[in-house]
C-alpha cells in the first residue's frame, strides 16, 4: 500500500554535505555520511541525496561514495547526479540503491527513460523536473544542469511524458523555493497532481512541520521532500540533523 513519506533531500557539493538557496549559495554543513547514521536513528521514511556538481560538471556518478551511502543507510535510498547510461543505472543498483533520480540526461535523451524502465524496472526510476519561473513574465519551466540552463519545456506536459515512458515515480524540485522555508508551491502542484497516476515526491519550501501537514491534507498520498528544516534548527539556522518523532510523524498524517 504506497503511503505519504517525509523524505529529508541532501545535497552533496564537491564531497560534502551543503544546503543551497534557490540552487546556489551553497553552505556546508558536514560529512555526509554522519547525516546518514543520524537519520537511521530516527528511523525516516526514504532518503534522497543528489549530488549536485554531477550533472552541471559532466561528472560520471561516485561509485565509491555511493556505496558507501548504500552501506551505511538503513532506509530506503534514492541517489541521483551525472546518471546518463544504463550501465550506470545497472551499476547503482548493484550497489544496494532502491531508486536512481535522473533529470538532464532524460532531456537530452527521453528514451533513456523507457531503457531504464525496462533494465532495472519502473519502481526503481524516479524522474527528477526542476522546476523554475524564468524571464519577465515568470514563464514556468523545466530547467537543467543544477537550473544553469533553460529547457523551454512545460513542467505539467514534460511530467506526463515522463510517466508514459515508464517513470516509476516523479520528483518535482522547485528551484524558487529551494531554501527559502516558506511553504510549498501549492499552486503549481494543483496544475500537476491531478495530471498524474504514478507516485510524486516535491521538494522545494518545507519552512515548519506545519507546512508537511497542509501539504498531506492537501493532496493525500504524496511525498514530502525536506531539505533545510531537517538540517538547520532556529532562528539562526544552526546546523543541527533533525527529523518528526513518532508521535509528530503521527500527527502529521491524521
Amino acid at each position: 500500500m504506497l503511503l505519504s513519506r517525509i523524505i529529508p533531500c541532501l545535497l552533496i557539493h564537491n564531497g560534502g554535505l551543503y544546503k543551497t538557496v534557490e540552487f546556489g549559495n551553497p553552505k556546508y554543513l558536514g560529512d555526509p555520511l554522519n547525516a546518514v547514521r543520524i537519520f537511521n536513528e530516527k528511523e525516516v521514511d526514504e532518503l534522497i541525496v543528489l549530488d549536485i556538481d554531477a550533472s552541471r560538471y559532466n561528472k560520471p556518478p561516485d561509485y565509491s561514495m555511493i556505496q558507501n551511502l548504500a552501506n551505511e543507510c538503513r532506509m530506503p535510498l534514492c541517489y541521483g547526479g551525472g546518471v546518463n547510461s544504463i550501465d550506470q543505472f545497472e551499476k547503482i543498483v548493484s550497489l544496494g540503491v532502491e531508486k536512481i533520480a535522473c533529470s538532464s540526461s532524460i532531456v537530452e535523451n527521453p528514451e533513456l527513460v523507457d531503457l531504464a524502465s525496462k533494465s532495472i524496472g519502473s519502481q526503481s526510476v524516479v524522474c527528477a523536473v526542476d522546476i523554475k519561473r524564468t524571464g519577465f513574465l515568470k514563464k514556468i519551466e523545466v530547467v537543467t544542469h543544477n537550473a544553469t540552463k533553460k529547457t523551454g519545456k512545460s513542467p505539467v506536459d514534460w511530467a506526463k511524458e515522463l510517466q508514459d515512458r515508464g517513470a516509476g515515480e516523479l520528483l518535482l524540485n522547485f528551484v524558487d523555493k529551494d531554501g527559502k522555508m516558506n511553504g510549498y508551491d501549492y499552486d503549481f502542484i494543483d496544475r500537476i497532481y491531478s495530471e498524474l497516476t504514478i507516485p510524486i515526491s516535491v521538494i522545494g519550501g518545507a519552512g515548519s512541520l506545519d507546512d508537511i501537514k497542509y501539504l498531506f491534507k492537501r493532496y493525500g498520498i504524496i511525498g514530502a521532500g525536506v531539505g533545510s528544516l531537517f538540517v538547520f534548527k532556529g532562528r539562526l539556522k544552526a546546523v543541527l540533523i533533525n527529523y518528526p518523532s513518532y508521535k509528530e510523524k503521527e500527527s502529521l498524517l491524521e
